[in-house]
């Protein structure tokens, strides 16, 4: 069975006056089997401070007047290679207060995920903080991400002293429910909490009201250039160049101080005896000028360095194991070559772009412009291999256990056959009316047809259309899964799979029938169809094996809901209480509102 019931929201769905916009948000918390992700600690890693950094006090000094103004939020906000996130880390390594970092990725934008990773950042902070907000997340019954919020902001309030948070990569978040989810702590955020958002774009956020307020604090491109004094420290010092100061004016001048463009040119003049007409030479758009010299660093690097840091660039996070797997594949590492270990500590000693993720230095990312320039230059050198190398990486975090990114680059290499199967093992652990949004946007990514021909993976895709409140694309959902006649009951008490089916989870598949007759009672329910919901609740019961209380005792509730929908309240109540009977301590304390609501009506 994929789901267990919210009695309450059921109950809501059910009310005459409940709209059809209240409907379907509230669709949104109705399944969930509770299975708490797996979390990434290097997501809460604080970057550590770069030696030979470029100090920058009055950038400093403005982080420092924003906290002693009060603000509710620093924004940090400049294209990529400005130097942002290093700025933060040289601040609050000299700051005495608590510090919490979350590092963001695209798999945040589920609103669960988010508020669950901005309170484990909380608690590596302060041990003693979130167990109540990360048990309603991750409980079987999870409440709506406004209580949610609510009840972080009143752990937040108990917080005796002052604490930082940063928000790094916020750029990476491109749903409006996540931006909305901040914006309403934002609006309640006790005082002991300050914000720092680090990203690329302005976020979706209300900052027009926060300015007039005088609640935010900016820092943008304009303010993170380096001034020329500050290009000539890291061009002479850092660098060890010995330009003059004419030279560092021209390279100050034509990169307009930009950071990552400092740092590109300094390492293509490394050795180079023409450094004047280098400099000379150096203008264009930023891209371009990008473009030139990281292949005037890429030439300049040994061939196997070289292929190296293309083949690894279609990787988000980069250790040892998974770039010698992703670059050799499996066991076949040439045995005096460097290992993938050996080389990022290489690129990381070199300054080569590459940041470490953790304190032990076994995770790095390469920095996101870098990254990008290296995906463009593998596309044109090497094309053919970049299946190959998504599907080793899909193989490597497939056995890591990681499922998200296993299926995310098997997506990428287009071995859509691989990504069906795994999504259809991953669907339990992501079922969750918090995680299976992300789940349904890689199945959406698969071919018709593929997914039609599982009739597991065709119902999980159902019920992550019924989680989203997306009724008619449920409603197709289901009826690829009704396409097979022979899905129905065997003298063993489940289906038999004919040839031209795929099950990969012969668990699930046994599992069908009871699961396709429950997502038709919800969706039925959702729709206001009492009839329906009526008869496949009675079709659950029939197929439920003996002793199954639990999902009895959810099809009986579904029964007595629907008696309550049709008017006949003492039936409802009667058969409502038979159905709490089964069912989990969370549930019947839910169910004893409901039958409160049913007992004042009679």
């Amino acid at each position: 069975m994929y789901i267990t019931i919210n009695v309450t929201w059921v109950k809501l769905a059910l009310h005459k006056r409940a709209s059809t916009k209240r409907l379907r948000c509230q669709l949104n918390s109705l399944y969930n089997l509770g299975v708490p992700e797996t979390l990434l600690q290097m997501k809460l890693y604080i970057p550590p401070l770069r030696p030979n950094l470029v100090p920058r006090p009055k950038l400093i000094q403005r982080l420092d007047q924003g906290l002693q103004q009060g603000c509710k939020l620093i924004l940090i906000s400049a294209p990529a290679g400005f130097g942002k996130t290093t700025l933060v880390s040289e601040w609050i390594a000299a700051n005495e207060r608590a510090i919490a970092w979350l590092s963001l990725d695209e798999r945040d934008n589920d609103p669960g995920r988010f508020l669950t990773y901005f309170a484990e950042a909380l608690r590596t902070a302060r041990q003693d903080f979130g167990e109540g907000v990360i048990g309603m997340i991750q409980s079987p019954q999870p409440p709506p991400i406004e209580s949610i919020s609510t009840a972080l902001l009143n752990e937040i309030a108990a917080i005796p002293d002052d604490l930082i948070l940063v928000l790094d990569d916020y750029h990476l978040i491109d749903t409006q429910a996540v931006d909305d989810s901040l914006a309403f702590l934002l609006e309640h955020l006790p005082p002991q909490l300050h914000l720092v958002i680090a990203t690329r774009e302005d976020p979706q956020l209300p900052l027009a009201r926060y300015r007039v307020r005088g609640q935010l604090t900016e820092l943008r491109a304009n303010d993170l250039r380096f001034a020329p004094a500050e290009a000539a420290e890291f061009l002479n010092q850092v660098m060890d160049l010995g330009l003059s100061a004419a030279e560092v004016a021209s390279l100050e001048t034509r990169t307009e101080g930009w950071i990552a463009g400092l740092q590109l040119a300094a390492l293509s003049m490394q050795g180079r005896e023409d450094i004047p007409g280098f400099i000379k030479a150096f203008a264009g758009d930023n891209r371009y000028v990008v473009d030139y010299l990281v292949a005037e660093v890429l030439q300049r690097q040994p061939d196997h360095i070289h292929s190296f840091l293309l083949q690894t660039s279609i990787l988000d996070r980069l250790s040892g194991p998974l770039c010698d797997t992703v670059c050799f594949g499996i066991n076949e590492m040439p045995g005096s070559t460097e290992d993938g270990k050996e080389i990022l500590e290489v690129l990381e000693r070199d300054n080569l772009f590459v940041i470490p993720l953790d304190d032990k230095r076994q995770w790095y990312r390469y920095h996101h412009l870098f990254a990008d320039v290296l995906q463009a230059r593998l596309i044109e050198k090497q094309p053919d291999q970049i299946a190959v190398l998504h599907r080793r990486a899909s193989g490597w975090y497939e056995q890591a256990d990681l499922p998200a990114e296993a299926i995310r680059h098997a997506i990428a290499a287009e071995d859509f056959e691989r990504a069906a199967e795994l999504a259809e093992l991953a669907w339990p652990d992501w079922s969750g009316s918090f995680q299976s949004i992300i789940w349904l946007g890689w199945v959406k990514t698969l071919p018709r047809e593929l997914v039609r021909a599982r009739p597991v993976l065709s119902l999980a895709y159902a019920w992550a259309y019924l989680n989203a409140g997306e009724l008619e694309a449920a409603e197709s959902r289901l009826l690829d899964v009704e396409q097979w006649p022979e899905l129905v009951v065997d003298e063993n008490g489940g289906p038999e799979a004919p040839s031209e089916m795929v099950v990969v989870d012969e668990e699930q598949f046994r599992a069908l029938p009871v699961s396709l007759a429950t997502a038709r009672a919800y969706h039925a329910q959702a729709i206001g169809d009492v009839a329906g919901t009526v008869k496949y609740a009675h079709r659950v019961i029939e197929l439920l094996p003996e002793g199954d209380e639990y999902e009895q005792g959810t099809a009986t509730a579904l029964l007595g809901l629907a008696q309550w929908a049709s008017g006949d309240l003492e039936a409802a109540h009667r058969t409502f209480l038979d159905g709490l009977a089964g069912m989990k301590p969370l549930d019947v304390i839910v169910g004893t509102f409901v039958l409160a609501d049913i007992k004042t009506v009679l």
